[in-house]
């Protein structure tokens, strides 16, 4: 019988916790949330793919730069050094 009461009390801790969830500091955000609607999504991931896409091409051309012109500076401003 210990153990039926010992999960009675756990059971009870954690509705009295989960009664507090939106009352707390977020509470005002999590009662405001909503799922995206599709046109939302799509236009966030349309948004993040051009941004991922703009920093790689950027990346690679500085990768591009320095790999082919890297070599003829380094010849032909520090030879002299």
């Amino acid at each position: 019988m210990a153990a039926l009461d010992r999960v009675k009390h756990v059971q009870s801790e954690f509705d009295a916790r989960l009664k507090h969830v939106g009352h707390g500091r977020y509470g005002r955000i999590l009662r405001m949330a909503r799922k995206p609607s599709q046109e939302e999504y799509v236009k966030v991931l349309q948004v993040t793919f051009a941004g991922a896409a703009i920093i790689g091409v950027v990346g690679f051309a500085i990768y591009i730069f320095f790999t082919q012109a890297g070599p003829w500076l380094w010849q032909s401003f520090f030879a002299g050094l």
